[in-house]
């Protein structure tokens, strides 16, 4: 081991939260994830600005964080399994992002602030210069899955009404609009059926961009049913 020498008098301090002794450093058990949020509260505070941030290559060429995560080789994949290990304990946020359409992560602490912008940038609502929202990867397989399974994988919980919705719609649009209505709500950060519904009712209007004719229904053999009931403002003989 090598022989510390002792602090010097002059010497720059990193403030640390005393909840951080409290709730935080007893429940730490993995070495890794405790020097990476330390040197995360070395790196973050001297910076200026709102929010304060550091990106994940930032944190991969910092000398100091580096060395004390071992060998070359593991250093990257360490820091990985470090960073996810924080934000899954909920000391720091993380916010997959792009600049210049090369994949970009920055990492916050969790301070309510930073919840604030974060979920602010995630909406949209926000933004970081430079640097934009990673677009969501909408999975549709080559078999395409029901619309109650696609809607419950990129929306959200199916709940009874919005699945007598879908119900609804199945009978008015065909089944290939609705999934390309789901996937323009996810790819908009818009995940509320009530984007969607909107969504299909423009096209039914004013057709599709890929050139389906519009005012596309599926024949019924009630032709006034739709037109008494709720889609009755859409739909036209």
């Amino acid at each position: 081991m090598k022989q510390f020498t002792g602090f010097p008098i002059k010497s720059n301090y990193t403030p640390l939260p005393d909840i951080f002794f409290a709730s935080v450093l007893p429940d730490i058990t993995d070495l890794t994830e405790l020097k990476v949020t330390l040197h995360l509260f070395r790196i973050l505070y001297p910076r200026h600005g709102f929010p304060k941030f550091v990106t994940f290559q930032e944190l991969l060429s910092d000398f100091a964080l580096l060395k004390s995560l071992g060998d070359a080789p593991t250093r990257e994949s360490v820091l990985h399994g470090a960073l996810e290990l924080a934000v899954k304990r909920g000391t720091i946020l993380h916010l997959p992002l792009d600049k210049d359409s090369t994949a970009t992560d920055i990492y916050l602490l969790n301070t309510e602030p930073n919840r604030q912008i974060a979920e602010k940038i995630r909406h949209g609502e926000s933004e970081l210069a430079g640097l934009q929202v990673r677009q969501p990867t909408v999975n549709v397989p080559d078999e395409p899955p029901d619309v109650f399974r696609l809607y419950e994988e990129n929306i959200g919980m199916l709940t009874p009404l919005v699945a007598d919705e879908l119900r609804a719609a199945e009978k008015l649009y065909p089944p290939d609009w609705i999934r390309d209505a789901i996937r323009e709500a996810v790819v908009s950060n818009k995940r509320k059926w009530n984007y969607i519904e909107r969504v299909l009712e423009r096209w039914n209007t004013e057709g599709k961009s890929d050139g389906t004719h519009r005012r596309y229904l599926k024949e019924n053999p009630d032709p006034d049913k739709y037109i008494k009931g709720k889609y009755g403002h859409i739909v036209r003989r």
